[in-house]
């Protein structure tokens, strides 16, 4: 793959559920002060793309972060992180068809959400067990199509926000003070909304699983992480401060979508139609990455002899096989699911992910500290590094601590990080008991 395959991958992957529907449960949680929550959220984005950066165009590899894990923290580690990934791209994989299907059956009387969703998982199950070239270009322009719908809106968004709009009255910006000011629910809604941003965030660090399908690594991956961290300030602070300048943040209006909502507001003809296409197909864009992200991750576990050989076979055309359908079967079981309870799994679905994110993140931010003091004790010459080393990446891990610290004080959210904390140690216990085997039977 080529570096524009790597960037729109990247925001393939991020650019779904979380900032088309995840985006409104943030702004009625937040109030305005959402916009908080983004800021705080890039930010620690940006630093992390910056720090998975440096690691990957060192050693590209498509175990990524979990194979820095286990070079800088220990076996257990890279593979407790290796799995907690892997799981929550499974889950992501089957929310991303579930809302999809949701939407399409909407708009398609007579249809069944099931058979939808289906049909979604078998159409990426085949193209991700095509060729790496083929994968990379389709996701490329999948991914071009609903970036260009993002920019179309925020051009509409900035003009009905100027008055440029005919025979439409500017909203002002009331809407960012007024229903109980820009922080309605005080920290407590910045913390409610920010696992709920960084579910929406969650997906960039793909970029750093796909460097080993680069044609030059060292390269691509530079171009990529810089040329992703300007449109994630675009893309979603820009559509975030657009949606709550329109819209009152109580809307009920948002929990429908945002972004059509906006439009809406705006009088724009069919916009309810139109964007309903772009968001089916940002859903299935973020499906189709997440894909290859979760079977490469999977099949580099299979190759460190982290999961079953089996997952380490690689086809004629040199994918993982075994190790695209591995990961896709939780999206199949879903389609059951979505048959037995299809008004309530999507949302089942979400609240299983919110926060694994932090944990891959955090030990992400540790790995590379300390992978960076044994290249510049070792004389080893980087060819992308982190900014500002070490301050900025402490900075990180301390901005990482707040977000966590913010998330307990919404019970809502304690009770996520919790959940998460719990099967992050159920995966680190059993990766540790795997290492203690495998150092017994070597010794």
């Amino acid at each position: 793959m080529r570096a524009r395959h790597l960037v729109f991958m990247s925001l393939g992957s991020a650019i779904g559920t979380g900032l088309f529907v995840g985006s409104g449960a943030g702004i009625q949680a937040a109030g305005p002060a959402v916009l908080l929550s983004f800021l705080i959220a890039g930010t620690m984005v940006i630093l992390v793309m910056r720090m998975m950066g440096e690691m990957a165009a060192a050693n590209p590899t498509s175990g990524a972060f979990s194979v820095y894990a286990e070079k800088a923290l220990g076996r257990p580690v890279g593979t407790t992180i290796g799995w907690l990934w892997w799981l929550q791209l499974v889950i992501v994989i089957a929310a991303e068809a579930t809302a999809a299907a949701a939407i399409v059956a909407s708009m398609w009387p007579g249809s069944q959400q099931w058979v939808l969703a289906l049909v979604f998982i078998s159409l990426f199950t085949a193209i991700n067990l095509g060729g790496v070239a083929s994968f990379g270009e389709f996701e490329y322009w999948f991914a071009l199509l609903k970036i260009l719908a993002i920019i179309v809106f925020l051009a509409i968004g900035v003009a009905f926000i100027a008055g440029w709009l005919p025979n439409v009255p500017a909203p002002g910006l009331s809407n960012l003070t007024g229903n109980g000011g820009f922080m309605p629910h005080g920290w407590s809604g910045v913390g409610a909304g920010l696992l709920l941003v960084v579910f929406a965030f969650g997906g960039t660090e793909i970029v750093a699983v796909a460097a080993a399908d680069t044609e030059n690594p060292g390269t691509n991956i530079a171009k990529a992480i810089t040329s992703v961290v300007w449109r994630i300030i675009i893309f979603y602070i820009g559509s975030v401060l657009v949606i709550i300048t329109i819209l009152p943040w109580d809307s009920e209006a948002l929990s429908t979508g945002p972004f059509v909502a906006a439009l809406a507001a705006a009088r724009v003809p069919g916009a309810d139609v139109v964007m309903a296409v772009v968001i089916v197909v940002a859903l299935l864009s973020a499906l189709n990455a997440n894909l290859y992200g979760a079977s490469r991750m999977v099949f580099s576990l299979a190759e460190r002899g982290r999961a079953p050989k089996a997952l380490a076979r690689k086809g004629a055309s040199g994918v993982p096989r075994a190790a695209v359908l591995a990961s896709v079967a939780f999206g199949f079981a879903a389609v059951v699911l979505n048959y037995l309870y299809p008004e309530t799994v999507l949302m089942i679905l979400l609240n299983v992910v919110g926060s694994s994110c932090l944990v891959v993140w955090g030990v992400s931010i540790v790995s590379q500290i300390i992978l960076r003091r044994r290249a510049e004790a070792a004389g080893v010459e980087l060819s992308f590094k982190m900014w500002a080393f070490p301050w900025l990446s402490y900075f990180a891990l301390a901005l990482l601590a707040g977000i966590v610290v913010l998330g307990f004080l919404d019970p809502t959210v304690r009770i996520q990080l919790l959940a998460t904390l719990a099967l992050t140690c159920i995966l680190g216990f059993a990766a540790w008991l795997l290492d203690r085997k495998e150092t017994r039977i070597r010794g």
